[in-house]
């Protein structure tokens, strides 16, 4: 993606008239490459969703390591190594100055969570409705249900997650270096008369998913300092590492703020009542404010996506793919809407001989 994109581009670039045989070319093109995704989508769609999520570090880190060319001066591919750079340090300064209070308050909250868990079966124990219930998901015969097999494929799957992670970040770093070798690839794939606007629609697509990626860290800083700065202000313990995970999780929608909020509640219940209604209330706020204030603000100004769509692009990447396609489904919601508006409506409909 140039580093020049100013988002000012015009919405279509008419491509040029070609004879009959020029538009055979281009539509075998096009068709190689689209049976080329839609067989990767059936055979792998695991693989396509690595990639693509490898492709969003590439455009973090291309857009990061562009910022600073041309702020200093220096040759783009410093610029991203220096990102890169500033990013390891900052964690590493990170862990250095937080781990600590963090190793203390994440002990703290793996001792405090069966205590609490242990004190919300006594609550419901006492209505005769509830033994049923902790009968069924009693956590020992959960365990006790689980084969060795099965164990052996949590214990794998933890291993493959982290591996994906791994070839995430590298095909990221290694796009984000030199991003030409594979737009080249790419182009050559395509009829010669298709790649002048092969070129736009590229520069489009990426400057789309920097958009979604920046409105993203925005949201996810402000549910963390919020969701932090609320559990402090009543009093509950852990609040910061639990606005932590708060900021962590709410890159995955829906699910995300549910899972962040469980920890909290159970620790409430350590307590009393009104503890935990003021915990559900911290993050029913929280969360009100991210996905009816925060997100459409930014999201209108970064990115412009319909919210009908949005939800329903992640229930269905999120029934077919799991939390890895739900976590990617605003991401491929931006760019797919980016391609259809760029080649099916600009290309193909506004073409149309009338």
């Amino acid at each position: 993606m140039p580093d020049d994109w100013d988002g000012n581009r015009p919405a279509c670039i008419a491509l040029s008239p070609v004879d009959n045989k020029s538009n055979i070319y281009r539509t075998i093109s096009l068709f190689v490459l689209a049976g080329v995704f839609a067989t990767l989508l059936v055979i792998a769609p695991d693989v396509v969703l690595v990639i693509f999520a490898g492709i969003l570090f590439s455009v973090f880190f291309s857009g990061g390591g562009g910022w600073i060319s041309r702020h200093t001066g220096v040759p783009r591919g410093w610029g991203i190594g220096l990102f890169i750079v500033a990013i390891v340090l900052v964690l590493a300064g990170a862990i250095a100055f937080l781990a600590p209070a963090m190793s203390r308050q994440v002990d703290q909250l793996a001792a405090e969570i069966p205590a609490a868990f242990e004190n919300l079966s006594a609550r419901i124990a006492q209505y005769s409705w509830g033994e049923r219930i902790l009968k069924a998901v009693q956590p020992a015969g959960l365990i006790a249900g689980i084969s060795g097999q099965q164990a052996a494929s949590a214990v794998t799957g933890t291993f493959g997650a982290l591996g994906n992670f791994v070839i995430m970040l590298f095909i990221g770093i290694y796009g984000a270096i030199d991003p030409f070798t594979y737009r080249k690839g790419l182009r050559a794939l395509l009829a010669p008369s298709l790649r002048p606007r092969a070129d736009v629609v590229l520069d489009r697509a990426g400057a789309k998913l920097q958009s979604w990626l920046s409105a993203q860290f925005m949201s996810m800083a402000a549910v963390g300092l919020l969701t932090w700065l609320g559990l402090w202000l009543i009093g509950i313990p852990l609040a910061f590492i639990l606005g932590l995970i708060a900021a962590i999780l709410a890159f995955i929608p829906n699910i995300g703020p549910l899972l962040a909020a469980a920890p909290a509640i159970l620790l409430a219940f350590t307590d009393d009542n009104s503890t935990v209604l003021m915990v559900i209330a911290v993050y029913a706020v929280v969360q009100g404010l991210e996905s009816y204030i925060l997100t459409p603000l930014i999201q209108q100004e970064k990115v412009s996506l319909p919210p009908a769509l949005i939800i329903s692009v992640q229930l269905l990447m999120g029934v077919l793919f799991g939390i890895l396609g739900l976590a990617l489904a605003t991401p491929l919601a931006a760019l797919g809407m980016t391609l259809v508006c760029a080649i099916y409506i600009d290309d193909f409909l506004e073409h149309e001989r009338k």
